[in-house]
């Protein structure tokens, strides 16, 4: 299997070089036959070519098994005309990937949750109130005046049936649970439709339950009752913040996996920033980069039937678990010593034991 690898910016080549020990170590056991072609993307591709994502990554995207994408400083980057496209976002609508999948789950001696918690937020990636991405021509956000700036959001009735479909069949094989985040009481127009569609959806799910909860709410009652949610669904901006917020009550963003996935594609990508203050410091925690690649071998799995691949991602999941469950073997946001090379090695070492 081929797997393009896309490092991207801050700390993206240290966890990633981490991720591949780990992809490495599961390739090795479980006979997967990986080999991983390694493209520049981000600030060190503006500065050699002058734009953050080179002409042909996006081809090479389509042609490949699968892709792990670093973390990206988008908010560093010059303006589009000078360069800066934000690497994100253009995967996300170009590929359509349009499924941001991020689990949360708690673990014992970690994290801030005073209950456990075990869900995943079923994030819709390529609209909503990100407006770079609304508009085929043009920016979603102007300003008619110098005092004046506008942002559009947009909500489609097909990007909302086939976000909740994925959470409608993802929460059937977990404890049939979707929790559907909105906020109507305000935003009658777009997330009517939202909540509309969905429930469409659900008529069609006899053994999965729909809750639905204002999403100001839902942040309290993350806090309150994680216990409680299974598969939390919502549009881009929503999902982005309560994702963060899950992860952290887990113990950190450096253990939130991720993936971005389509119907046809899918890329690994690691839920936090790109952390350009700990660039080159041998501090940043490569878990979430790990995680979010286990979830790649996952869907590959699932799409492909490759049994190997779902025994890898289990291994992997399991590998960091023991790994973290020892103190002295954490990173530093864990209040742990072990750079990222250190951790994915001891990682990989678990997968070879």
């Amino acid at each position: 299997m081929k797997i393009l690898v896309l490092p991207g910016d801050g700390i993206g080549p240290e966890i990633t070089r981490a991720t591949l020990a780990v992809l490495e170590a599961a390739g090795r056991r479980f006979e997967l036959n990986l080999s991983f072609e390694t493209r520049e993307i981000g600030l060190a591709a503006l500065k050699s070519i002058g734009t953050t994502l080179p002409d042909g990554v996006l081809e090479r995207a389509r042609e490949v098994d699968g892709v792990i994408l670093g973390p990206i400083s988008h908010l560093d980057y010059p303006p589009r005309e000078q360069g800066g496209v934000n690497v994100s976002a253009a995967f996300r609508v170009k590929l359509d990937l349009y499924a941001n999948v991020r689990p949360a789950r708690s673990r014992p001696g970690i994290g801030h949750a005073a209950r456990p918690m075990d869900l995943v937020i079923m994030r819709e990636c390529t609209e909503g109130f990100y407006s770079d991405r609304n508009m085929h021509a043009g920016s979603g956000e102007f300003m008619p005046t110098p005092e004046i700036a506008l942002s559009l959001r947009k909500i489609t009735a097909h990007a909302c049936e086939r976000i909740a479909r994925r959470a409608f069949e993802l929460a059937a094989t977990r404890r049939g649970l979707v929790t559907a985040v909105h906020k109507a009481n305000v935003l009658h127009l777009t997330d009517g439709l939202f909540l509309k569609v969905t429930r469409a959806v659900a008529a069609e799910f006899a053994g999965v339950r729909l809750e639905e909860e204002i999403v100001d709410a839902m942040a309290a009652k993350l806090v309150r009752m994680p216990e409680h949610f299974d598969v939390v669904l919502a549009t881009n901006f929503y999902a982005d913040i309560l994702s963060d917020l899950a992860a952290e009550l887990c113990g950190s963003l450096g253990l939130a996996g991720s993936v971005m996935a389509g119907d046809s594609l899918c890329a690994a990508q690691a839920q936090h920033g790109s952390a350009p203050d700990l660039a080159g410091k041998d501090k940043a925690n490569p878990t979430s980069l790990i995680l979010s690649a286990a979830m790649l071998l996952d869907w590959l799995a699932d799409k492909r039937n490759m049994t190997d691949c779902a025994r890898a991602g289990a291994a992997i999941r399991e590998a960091v678990d023991r790994v973290l469950a020892d103190p002295a073997k954490r990173t530093a946001d864990l209040g742990g010593s072990l750079g990222p090379r250190a951790f994915g090695e001891a990682v990989a070492t678990e997968l070879s034991s």
